[in-house]
């Protein structure tokens, strides 16, 4: 199963993180990815997402996590 989620990178106390499509059954929290949808900053709160991409991919069955969905309303 495809999911959509946020992966949190940057150094302690400035976070940054990235949107990314991973499988679920084989790296659930690992790290390990599929591909890199888009990225966002909450200190500067900017945000920079594929929305064509997830689109298409939430068509063809991605799940999209919870935090992830509510940034998304945010751009769309």
């Amino acid at each position: 199963m495809l999911k959509i989620r946020m992966q949190r990178t940057g150094k302690k106390n400035k976070p940054s993180f990235r949107l990314v499509l991973i499988d679920s059954i084989r790296a659930p929290k690992s790290g390990a990815f599929l591909e890199i949808l888009g990225n966002y900053d909450p200190v500067s709160k900017k945000l920079d997402f594929k929305k064509e991409r997830i689109q298409e991919l939430q068509k063809k069955g991605a799940v999209i996590s919870e935090t992830a969905l509510k940034l998304l309303k945010k751009v769309k």
